[in-house]
């Protein structure tokens, strides 16, 4: 299927968190209430609009365990945007986002979008971390944010295609060059604009296990 422009997104964050549930909702459109751990990477994708042009995204889900965070380092080069996603229930998985995001940015180029998400909106009432924690670390920081919920799918939509069209707002005014692939982007066909289909393939595995939710 053509496309005018791939993406590639990486999707980090601590064990747990609900990154392959994310990625699930968001390719496969379903919710797997059984997981297990991810291990090294997965893969997904899907084609959404923007601009009536058609983008792919493609994804790769990393393992938070630290014996694979080596690997996860090594997906940080050539990504366009990332998921940076921790559970509102665990007060841990908060405070470890200082170290992600300074991994990030040590590993990928300066114009990686990146987008927090705090994920399990579902589990409100064992919430332990407060939407304004959130917002004022993303503010402080020059991320994105939203809450989502990988079980009712609140959000998720939004939090793949929020990046994708900062990333594509960043080509258009000249930040990011698509012709270098240390951008995370790639520049395919062009389709006419309207004649696209919203849907791509997911839940293809790199060197892991379907399902897990971490």
């Amino acid at each position: 299927m053509s496309y005018a422009y791939l993406f590639k997104y990486i999707i980090i964050g601590d064990t747990g968190v609900g990154k392959s549930c994310l990625l699930l909702q968001f390719t496969d459109k379903r919710f797997q209430p059984v997981h297990d751990l991810t291990i090294g990477v997965e893969f997904g994708a899907r084609m959404i609009s923007i601009d009536n042009r058609q983008i792919k995204l493609q994804i790769w889900d990393t393992a938070g365990q630290e014996s694979f965070r080596s690997i996860t380092r090594s997906y940080y080069r050539g990504a366009a945007g990332a998921l940076l996603v921790y559970d509102i229930t665990r007060r841990e998985t908060f405070n470890h986002l200082t170290r992600w995001l300074e991994e990030a940015r040590q590993n990928a180029n300066a114009n990686m979008v990146i987008l927090l998400v705090g994920n399990k909106l579902d589990l409100e009432h064992r919430r332990a971390v407060s939407y304004e924690e959130g917002a004022k670390f993303a503010e402080e920081n020059g991320l994105i944010f939203l809450e989502a919920s990988a079980k009712t799918a609140k959000n998720v939509e939004e939090a793949f295609v929020s990046t994708a069209s900062k990333i594509y707002s960043n080509i258009e005014n000249g930040i990011c060059d698509p012709s270098n692939e240390s951008y995370g982007i790639k520049v395919g066909v062009t389709s006419p604009p309207n004649n696209f289909s919203q849907y791509g393939q997911g839940g293809q595995n790199a060197q892991a296990k379907n399902g897990g939710c971490c």
